[in-house]
């Protein structure tokens, strides 16, 4: 996801230089931020543009975005970075999107006309229905019998199905509490004029005037109802939550025609050649091509991704199997463990005039020797794996008489490196495959104390590139690739600039009885909400 603070995203071409045959457009649909970068042949950046998301909070727990307002954004956010690149609409070889993942919208499939605004990756409302389902007798029931049929067939198939629980992240539950509840889907429903999406695939269904209606495998498999084995939606998932089918979009490449943007909507026949979910785009844009390569994102949330070769890996802990991307025949697998607030909680702590401008915070930590015993956790939507609780509460624990803000910011940036570690930890134990490199990304990572510490606690060399907006990267590369506007990855890989590496300066046990304090609030926060 995209994080709220702004940042240089890569090197731009001089005033006045010439923009040479084309340009590709790389989109990110974040969740704080819109932004479109124009890309040169040499990832050179000739024009930006970028607009803040407009998050609506209409109930406690519940968060939305109007489709008309994101349509709006994304349309002029095109237009915008194009002028500034100083050329043509016509210019534009491809265009690759990359969006927030699990974002949801339905729709009327006669008119084009939206039922309710996006249901947001964050937002709670399925909270009680996820409790419920994950300790349902059907549930228990399907676990328990996969887990005697992987016993004899050995199937990582199966292994999958025995472990899985639904999570307030995924559009599961959400969109079956929209079925349960909105009269309006219902009738469509009953009537099949009922149409599915997430972000990416309204965006084609506009981009194209209703021609084309499709989605990618990397969005799909974030949806918690797609089969990452069988590569197609869950019969027996969607079923189990009475979700149609027939309303799923049909899935395709990642790299692929997706047909054109109708010339009136931006005066020029664009080829829409990218759709992919924003965390695999980053992963492309990191050239996190080689299995055990890891990718840390730290935007409004942080994931921790891993390269796990052609086959999804299921773990006990929590990582989630994906589809990072699909090309043709070849197809390549993550697996995924994140956490919700990071650039969410330096936003917050703006909110609250404990500084001006979020690089403000890296100096702030740095002037003091410790937090002075300050703890903060970070779970404004609840806490993800390891802890897997919803209903925990953010909170500052440790508070005295001489506390001050910079004491606060320095807790919460403390907060985000020890959630890394905990990730890292994490994806080591579960995952057997050995970490070849580890590469960050995401407006957060533009705090160097952040990146330092996250180097300590987990004991690896991190490569923070010139490019941090890897999603708008990521997307346009994939573009690139299906124009042949870039030959292949190795072109890619030659391109890629780091712009540091950070090491190891200081022992975990110099580290340890912060964190072991810091734990310890964390599970004093925990269940704190007895319902969203």
């Amino acid at each position: 996801m995209s994080v709220p603070s702004p940042a240089a995203a890569g090197p731009e071409a001089e005033p006045g230089e010439p923009p040479g045959p084309g340009c590709v457009l790389g989109l990110d649909v974040g969740s704080s931020v819109i932004r479109c970068h124009v890309y040169d042949r040499a990832f050179r950046i000739r024009g930006s543009s970028r607009q803040k998301v407009a998050v609506i909070y209409p109930q406690n727990g519940w968060v939305e975005i109007d489709p008309e307002v994101l349509w709006s954004q994304f349309i002029a956010v095109i237009k915008e970075a194009v002028q500034v690149a100083g050329i043509q609409m016509h210019q534009i070889v491809g265009l690759g999107i990359s969006t927030q993942r699990a974002t949801f919208i339905t729709w009327n499939k006669r008119t084009g006309n939206h039922f309710h605004n996006f249901i947001s990756w964050q937002d709670l409302r399925a909270t009680e229905l996820v409790k419920s389902w994950n300790h349902s007798f059907l549930l228990k029931l399907m676990q328990s019998s996969c887990k005697i049929l992987h016993f004899f067939t050995r199937s990582k198939r199966l292994l999958g199905a025995s472990l899985y629980t639904f999570t307030t992240q995924q559009v599961s539950l959400r969109l079956s509490w929209i079925l349960q509840n909105l009269t309006e889907v219902q009738e469509a429903l009953a009537e099949e004029n009922c149409c599915f999406g997430t972000i990416d695939t309204w965006l084609l269904y506009k981009l194209t005037k209703g021609s084309e209606y499709a989605t990618d495998f990397s969005n799909a498999s974030t949806t918690g109802i797609f089969d990452p084995y069988q590569m197609c939606w869950s019969g027996i998932l969607t079923s189990l939550l009475s979700i149609p089918i027939s309303i799923l979009p049909p899935v395709k490449d990642t790299s692929h025609n997706f047909g054109s943007v109708d010339k009136e909507i931006l005066g020029a026949p664009i080829p829409i050649v990218a759709l992919v979910a924003d965390q695999q785009a980053a992963m492309f844009g990191e050239c996190c091509f080689q299995r055990g390569d890891v990718k840390l994102t730290m935007g409004t949330g942080t994931f921790l991704d891993i390269n796990t070769g052609t086959h999804p890996q299921q773990t006990v802990g929590g990582f989630y199997p994906l589809i990072g991307w699909k090309i043709g025949s070849e197809v390549v697998c993550l697996a995924e463990g994140n956490a919700a607030d990071t650039g969410a909680a330096i936003k917050w702590a703006q909110n609250l005039n404990l500084f001006t401008d979020a690089d403000e915070t890296e100096k702030m930590a740095k002037s003091l020797p410790d937090s002075e015993g300050v703890c903060f956790v970070p779970s404004f939507s609840g806490l993800q794996v390891p802890l897997n609780d919803p209903c925990a509460c953010a909170s500052f624990m440790g508070l005295k008489s001489s506390t001050n803000k910079y004491h606060l910011v320095r807790a919460i940036l403390e907060s985000i490196a020890f959630r890394n570690k905990q990730l890292y930890e994490l994806m080591q134990k579960e995952i057997a495959i050995p970490i070849t490199r580890v590469r960050a990304d995401g407006g957060v990572c533009n705090n160097s104390f952040v990146m330092q510490m996250t180097s300590d606690l987990i004991n690896e060399k991190i490569d923070r590139p010139v490019h941090i907006d890897m999603s708008c990267l990521g997307a346009a590369s994939l573009a690139g690739l299906a124009v042949g506007f870039w030959r292949d990855k190795e072109e890619l890989k030659k391109l890629r600039k780091s712009e540091r590496i950070f090491e190891p300066q200081r022992k975990w046990k110099e580290y340890e009885p912060i964190m072991d304090n810091w734990v310890k609030a964390v599970k004093r926060s925990m269940n704190w909400y007895s319902k969203i």
